[in-house]
């Protein structure tokens, strides 16, 4: 192995131990060999010349350092690249040092412990990072390669080791240490920027209504990224309430002002008509204004106008669908049904979108869900062919809860998003609402 790093680099360790003459020599031979003019006898001799090496030589000038011990670790024989690389004198080391006394104290302790035992069962170890101590007390990273060689009888007899300079390495691997580092810190900065922007997109606390219990929850599919789910709940004339939940297409900054955008317009043309398909109608007007250009933006949302049911108690909704998943409805007496809103058409595409409507009556002990589509789209194990969850494992998945109240919904939601895992791959928002039964009726 010594011999081979030697011969690859023969040429040139002669060609510099010649000195200047010894250049030129070579200089002109390497063009004689370029244009192939080796018809001369003059001409072959020179070349010849250059290629005639002496195995010492070869092995005292190698780019890499050789040494030989015996097999207590004595120094025996030691190339000139690795005295200079040290600055020690041959008779420094020769029959007086040990391999391990030329490492660092921490290399000394793995050459006992691993190093020597391995090549001691193996023959021969490879490629392994330690640290020289240099006679002026300076480090030399290096990585060692050392094979035991054996007499006929197949006896060990000395121990041939190979030392390449690592310290080009040492320093790259440093730098790209400090990179590493570097990013991480930049992660983790923008990891805190993400999560303080999708906050602020997100309503601090959901309007207390009174006769409704109310949950939501937001699942956060990569902490790198902005999603673009949103929901809220808000009061609007008195006894009167309004309620969206939607989701903004892509991620990032942009789907975040998206987001921003969406979420206070919806508020703000509640205020003026709260007219559910007035609201949305006004929406897609914005976002059909703001973004018909080469990036066109657009979202599925369902808005929401709650009042309550003064004769027979419970709420009635009113529900306006922009392409949005159907909200589902679990019954006091446990059944479950979707609530389709046909031919919604997504928020901002076009100029004058369909918007779907629906309408139902929140009974006491009945509780409504809004969700977006990372539920319904996150993988699953192939089960049928299929790979998504899908809408009608979620209404199986419904009819399992009801009858039930918003907190144990969301509270199941959570656990059902935890056992996909990384399955996934969107944000997911829902919204649960839940009229109680009255105290007389209560469930037990």
């Amino acid at each position: 192995m010594g011999r081979s790093c030697g011969e690859e680099n023969g040429v040139a360790g002669a060609g510099a131990a010649r000195g200047a003459d010894g250049a030129t020599e070579a200089h002109g031979a390497a063009s004689v060999w370029r244009t192939g003019d080796l018809h001369s006898s003059d001409d072959r001799a020179q070349f010849s010349a250059l290629l005639e090496d002496s195995a010492e030589d070869l092995y005292e000038h190698a780019p890499c350092g050789y040494l030989s011990t015996l097999l207590d670790g004595r120094i025996a024989k030691v190339n000139t690249t690795l005295l200079d690389w040290l600055g020690y004198e041959r008779d420094d080391l020769l029959g007086r040092r040990h391999f391990s006394d030329l490492l660092t104290v921490g290399g000394r302790l793995y050459h006992e412990t691993h190093f020597a035992p391995l090549l001691r069962m193996q023959g021969e170890v490879s490629g392994i990072a330690l640290e020289l101590k240099a006679a002026d007390g300076s480090r030399l990273p290096v990585l060692v390669t050392s094979t035991v060689r054996t007499g006929r009888d197949g006896q060990p007899l000395l121990i041939r080791t190979t030392l390449f300079d690592a310290r080009d390495r040492r320093a790259y691997e440093t730098e790209l240490l400090r990179a590493r580092e570097e990013a991480e810190r930049e992660r983790e900065r923008l990891q805190r920027l993400a999560a303080t922007l999708q906050k602020t997109l997100l309503p601090p606390a959901l309007a207390n209504v009174p006769g409704l219990d109310v949950s939501a929850y937001y699942h956060i599919a990569s902490v790198d990224e902005v999603g673009g789910d949103f929901y809220d709940l808000f009061p609007l004339a008195e006894g009167t309430w309004g309620l969206f939940l939607g989701d903004v297409c892509g991620k990032g900054a942009a789907a975040a002002a998206v987001t921003s955008l969406t979420r206070y317009t919806l508020r703000a043309a509640a205020v003026y008509d709260p007219d559910p398909v007035a609201v949305l109608g006004n929406l897609n007007t914005v976002l059909n204004h703001e973004y018909n250009g080469a990036d066109p933006r657009f979202c599925t949302v369902v808005f929401g106008l709650l009042t309550p049911d003064r004769d027979q108690g419970g709420f009635h909704v009113t529900l306006a669908s922009g392409g949005h998943p159907p909200a589902l409805l679990m019954r006091a007496d446990g059944t479950a049904d979707q609530l389709p809103t046909p031919g919604g058409q997504l928020i901002g595409v076009l100029a004058d979108a369909h918007i779907g409507t629906t309408a139902v009556r929140l009974a006491p002990g009945d509780t409504l869900l809004l969700h977006t589509d990372g539920l319904t789209e996150a993988h699953v194990n192939a089960v049928d062919g299929e790979d998504r969850y899908g809408d009608d494992a979620l209404l199986d998945f419904a009819r399992t809860l009801a009858p039930t109240t918003a907190s144990d919904t969301v509270g199941a939601i959570r656990d059902l998003l935890d056992t996909f895992g990384s399955g996934v791959d969107d944000d997911t928002a829902v919204l649960a609402i839940h009229v109680p039964r009255p105290p007389s009726g209560e469930l037990t």
